[in-house]
């Protein structure tokens, strides 16, 4: 006697599947890969330099070899200066950083301890800008004090860095990105521009991937302009 085949329900394969494919519908919209079709508006790229820093993650963002940290804030310290000054991160934390390629004169004459002082890196200054005198590259140092300063304290402003402290002193070689006349700028190539500041101290390849050399000819270039037009200590 032959037996009957029950027949099985068709009901438990297609549960199976509508919970696969909700699954990988709430997966894939996670990932932000169907965002652009529920919601078009969230497939549109947000620029960085016009994010708010509610946008923003704390953290850095990696572009080549650097960390990059948007919306910093100068924060006031003793030791601020024309080209190293006190960073707070929007992670909280708070570090000086150097600028890379450019040296500012100093801006005071100062004796430290045990008979030590500046004077004789501020004669290297002085000669190394046109050959004016110790007291006019002080006095340069104080306008590139004050335009680091002011222009820092205006607006947040983006840190580049790879946390390089050769001497192990906690200051940190950066680039710097900041608002100028409506117009996003490095501050290193400012403080040339104007004539507040040489070329000299350690530089490094451009976040966009400009080798170190190819940068450097562009700083003389400014240099160069800046002569010309007598900017700063040129025009001394």
């Amino acid at each position: 006697m032959s037996r009957k085949r029950s027949k099985r329900s068709p009901i438990l394969p297609i549960l199976i599947l509508c919970a696969a494919v909700a699954i990988w519908i709430y997966d894939a919209y996670g990932q932000g890969k169907l965002r652009s079709f529920f919601n078009p508006e969230n497939s549109k790229p947000v620029p960085a330099d016009t994010r708010t820093s509610s946008e923003k993650s704390t953290g850095p963002e990696r572009i080549g070899r650097y960390d990059v940290y948007y919306g910093c804030t100068l924060t006031k310290d003793r030791s601020n200066d024309g080209d190293s000054f006190r960073v707070l991160f929007p992670d909280g934390k708070k570090e000086i950083v150097r600028l890379y390629f450019v040296d500012t004169p100093e801006s005071d004459f100062k004796t430290y301890g045990g008979g030590e002082n500046n004077h004789r890196r501020i004669d290297q200054q002085a000669d190394a800008m046109g050959r004016i005198t110790p007291e006019q590259a002080v006095g340069i140092g104080k306008k590139a004090k004050e335009f680091t300063l002011t222009h820092l304290s205006k607006a947040p402003f983006t840190v580049q860095t790879e946390w390089d402290s050769p001497f192990n002193d906690r200051r940190y070689h950066a680039f710097i990105q900041l608002s100028y006349n409506e117009k996003t700028r490095y501050l290193h190539e400012l403080l040339v521009e104007k004539g507040y500041a040489r070329i000299h101290t350690k530089g490094a390849p451009m976040p966009d991937g400009t080798s170190e050399r190819k940068h450097e000819a562009h700083l003389l270039s400014l240099q160069k302009t800046a002569k010309s037009t007598k900017a700063g200590a040129w025009g001394l």
